[in-house]
């Protein structure tokens, strides 16, 4: 029976976090890239894997399971001697969770390995597979990375740069690329910037990684955001970049400010501490309520609470605190359990919130299965009231993208208005975030966003 994870069966989950290295000084890229894993691992944690360059040969080694689960100390000690690595945190889409599709991908083909982890998802994936299986391919996994490794490896005879442009340049969709050979490191992001990646460096040598968060835990310096549509090739000679054609609008997932990135982030120039404070504090004079306490849902909305205190003058507080120590605790969805997995991850500060007006603030209502809990468990602490604020717009649209997104008809926000939302989770009174405050907290990045999960309306068209 497919199994769930119990942290977090109501959100929107990001399903990858990518690292990659390339080492011109004595480092040992292994342990740098368990350690950049560590700090993606909200990106994903159902699956990981490091791969190990040397100069002639990949090794590599993945598994299900969290960082420090797969990666136990014998396990690193057995990929250390390479200079180049890259790694990649999985969150499966659906009950996809197949060994074969854990990453990072390693191909042997003519012209030696290739190493691949990826972030995001192709809109055109099925239609390059098949033509690819039309021409001989032969496919072990059912992702787009490996559908990405056979392009490359069709052109490869045309030398590795010209090959990666090809394959660019019949991609559609949302990617975070670091692709590896046995003497290269390359990292791609897509033309319209959805998913995001970043460039540090650590003396000599060069990092790239799904957030900036992965280079304080290595001592790298962040140097930059990789633009959209560029192509980042690392050698001893140095680094090459390549822009290859963009649109006029770049389309960067705003859902990594609402939820997705870690909070001590920065994302084409944005942080996400102060966004998400920003979003609590516009959300404050959008949508005033009187009462005695503000609290924020742990952890992601937080910081939030934090601006909505700061915004509207009442005091904030700590009203749910949550377990940390549940871990990866893995329960069926037909089990009884399942209807305890909120009380196993969250408690009520029962003194604190007892006979007080209350403003919970979460980031987000996906399903609203977990709000109602929430909502259930501050009432039967004695809460007097129950003022439900969001940090963002309802959500009522599907991501194709490489967001592990709910069916709309699973959507709360698709199905219902906000009052009735406020009526089936039990709250006095609930209030979304506009989207003009939404982007006020990001008018700072000098790049256009992806709505789609709230608009509808998508940068790529879907085939």
């Amino acid at each position: 029976m497919y199994k769930t994870a119990l942290i977090d069966l109501d959100k929107l989950n990001e399903e990858c976090g990518v690292f990659g290295i390339f080492a011109r000084d004595d480092l040992d890229v292994s342990e740098m890239t368990y350690f950049g894993l560590y700090s993606l691992q909200h990106r994903g944690q159902e699956s990981t894997g490091i791969a190990i360059a040397d100069g002639t040969t990949i090794k590599h080694y993945k598994d299900r399971g969290l960082v420090s689960e797969v990666f136990e100390e014998n396990r690193l000690e057995e990929l250390k001697g390479g200079n180049i690595a890259i790694g990649h945190v999985r969150y499966p889409a659906g009950g996809d969770t197949s060994i074969l599709n854990a990453q990072p991908l390693v191909i042997r083909y003519k012209k030696g390995y290739l190493a691949l982890a990826h972030n995001g998802n192709l809109t055109n994936a099925d239609q390059l597979r098949i033509q690819l299986e039309e021409t001989g391919a032969v496919f072990q996994t059912s992702t787009d990375s490996e559908v990405i490794a056979n392009l490359i490896a069709r052109d490869i005879d045309q030398g590795l740069e010209i090959a990666i442009k090809n394959t660019v340049s019949r991609l559609k969709g949302a990617y975070a690329l670091v692709l590896m050979t046995e003497d290269t490191l390359i990292a791609i992001r897509d033309p319209y910037g959805m998913r995001p990646l970043a460039l540090g460096q650590i003396g000599d040598s060069y990092v790239v990684a799904s957030e900036s968060c992965a280079f304080d835990v290595v001592d790298a310096e962040f140097i930059r955001d990789i633009k959209p549509g560029e192509i980042i090739i690392i050698t001893r000679d140095g680094l090459k970049s390549i822009q290859t054609p963009t649109p006029l609008k770049s389309a960067l997932c705003i859902f990594e400010f609402v939820y997705f990135a870690r909070t001590d982030s920065v994302i084409d120039g944005v942080s996400v501490y102060a966004a998400r404070k920003e979003a609590g504090k516009i959300l404050a004079a959008e949508h005033p309520v009187e009462a005695d306490l503000v609290i924020g849902v742990p952890d992601s909305g937080t910081t939030a609470a934090l601006g909505y205190a700061e915004g509207s003058g009442i005091p904030f507080g700590e009203g749910l605190i949550k377990n940390r120590y549940v871990g990866r605790t893995f329960i069926s969805p037909g089990q009884s359990m399942r209807e305890r997995g909120v009380r196993i991850k969250l408690n009520t500060l029962k003194k604190v919130v007892k006979g007080k007006r209350i403003v919970m603030i979460d980031d987000s209502i996906v399903r609203g299965t977990t709000s109602k809990k929430i909502v259930e468990m501050l009432r039967m602490a004695g809460a007097r009231e129950v003022h439900m604020r969001i940090s963002s717009p309802p959500v009522r649209f599907p991501c194709y993208f490489g967001i592990d997104t709910p069916s709309k008809d699973q959507l709360i926000g698709a199905s219902y208005s906000v009052d009735e939302i406020c009526r089936i989770i039990g709250t006095d009174s609930l209030e979304y975030l506009s989207m003009d405050g939404l982007l006020k907290t990001v008018e700072s990045s000098g790049c256009d966003f992806c709505l789609g999960c709230f608009s509808g309306e998508y940068p790529v068209e879907m085939e």
